[in-house]
């Protein structure tokens, strides 16, 4: 027992010469440092404070902690990403693992829209979404933020303009050229709603530098790096294309579903035609186009 406390002292002391640091001074801090606890750690008081209704409505605070369940995964998902965006060297199991952690949290996103799709009354929910006018979760940053670190820009541009884009073509112009730019304009002048207005004010500057960061370090960019050997590994090519299939297709119609068991024809919060702008059969949002056949290609979205 003496033997390891002493192995033990000689580890700490090594580590704080190795920056400089007294190690004396730390270990005296462990004589008045406090016992951790959960509520310190994890912070659940500060979490469970972040929920403000702006109604009566008692499902509107379903609508609330649902979102903001999706936002902490989101941000999971980006941790996991970036890991790979800044490896240098990125061997297959690795990267194969990194997907298959990514997966799981859309997974756990598409199933999980039931709480929200099942769990509201469409009555109390047709209240309370006019007080979040022009709000919408197209205003999700990290989703946006997402779509740029997994895929080269070309395949996140409106498909109609997508001739018209290389990557000389300067980040302000692709920004304008977004798929999403579509659910936030008018077709006929090509004024940006309230919704997208407010969105770009807030996020604009930090997407353009992101776009630009992630140009050459996003997951399809990546991939395509790799040796051809890791490339034709089985595993890291089943768990691209999962991955592109979860967050394209699957996770997009359960939002759709979900959406249109409460709105029908009705537009959404932000104004948009919501059901054009979702469906993948419409913009073929694809990370990873290589990784599918041309018949797989040309039915994306087809099969749900």
């Amino acid at each position: 027992m003496e033997n390891q406390q002493e192995s033990v002292i000689k580890r700490i002391e090594e580590k704080y010469k190795a920056i400089g640091q007294n190690p004396d001074v730390h270990l005296e801090g462990l004589v008045w440092a406090k016992p951790i606890t959960y509520w310190d750690y994890i912070l659940p008081d500060a979490l469970l404070n972040l929920q403000v209704q702006r109604t009566t409505e008692p499902d509107e605070m379903v609508f609330v902690m649902y979102h903001q369940i999706n936002e902490l995964l989101f941000k999971m998902i980006l941790w996991e990403i970036d890991q790979v965006s800044n490896c240098e060297t990125v061997s297959a199991p690795f990267f194969t693992e990194k997907l298959r952690r990514i997966s799981r949290y859309f997974d756990m996103l598409s199933s999980s829209f039931d709480i929200m799709g099942d769990g509201m009354e469409k009555e109390q929910y047709m209240k309370f979404r006019n007080t979040l006018t022009p709000a919408s979760g197209f205003q999700s940053a990290q989703y946006r933020l997402i779509e740029f670190s997994s895929t080269e820009l070309i395949n996140l541009i409106d498909y109609r303009f997508r001739a018209t884009i290389d990557r000389n073509t300067p980040f302000e112009y692709a920004f304008e050229h977004l798929y999403w730019q579509a659910a936030g304009k008018d077709h006929a002048t090509g004024k940006k709603n309230t919704m997208l207005v407010l969105f770009e004010q807030r996020y604009k500057k930090e997407f353009l530098e992101k776009m630009e960061s992630y140009n050459t370090t996003n997951l399809w960019t990546k991939f395509k790096q790799l040796p051809d050997a890791i490339k034709k590994d089985p595993e890291l090519v089943k768990a691209m294309r999962h991955y592109d299939y979860t967050v394209n297709v699957k996770w997009v119609m359960a939002h759709y579903h979900a959406a249109g068991k409460y709105l029908g024809t009705s537009e959404a919060t932000g104004g948009s035609d919501w059901r054009k702008y979702m469906h993948p059969k419409y913009q073929r949002r694809i990370f990873f186009p290589e990784l599918w056949s041309k018949e797989e290609l040309e039915n994306w979205g087809n099969d749900v």
